[in-house]
């Protein structure tokens, strides 16, 4: 199995919120390369799987993430997932915005959105 990156997700509490973080984190060197309104991504331009999101709410899903794992195939690893007996807290899925994903709890509790982008 081959992971492309991780991302934290943070939820804030508005727009507003969203743009302070984008203010605060470009003094580290982010810039934002997704905004959906409702959810943000900020990456480094010298590293792109170098990320953070920010998110109002989870459009699409039950729950907020606490961080987003992208993986090769993620067919796989959702089957692997089931497998295991693992919780999932929402079934895989395309998303409009051209990635398929499913939401899984941690050992710890932790929301996890595993995804693939579409080809």
């Amino acid at each position: 199995m081959t992971i492309r990156r991780i991302v934290p997700d943070i939820q804030v509490g508005s727009e507003q919120d969203m743009s302070s973080n984008r203010d605060f984190y470009g003094l580290l060197g982010f810039q934002e390369v997704m905004n959906l309104g409702w959810v943000m991504t900020l990456a480094s331009p010298a590293n792109p799987t170098a990320q953070i999101s920010f998110l109002t709410e989870e459009r699409t899903a039950p729950v907020v993430p606490d961080l987003s794992v992208e993986v090769e195939d993620v067919d796989a690893v959702y089957a692997q997932v089931l497998a295991s007996g693992a919780e999932v807290l929402r079934d895989l899925r395309d998303e409009e915005w051209g990635v398929r994903r499913f939401f899984v709890r941690d050992p710890n509790g932790r929301v996890v959105n595993v995804l693939g982008h579409r080809a």
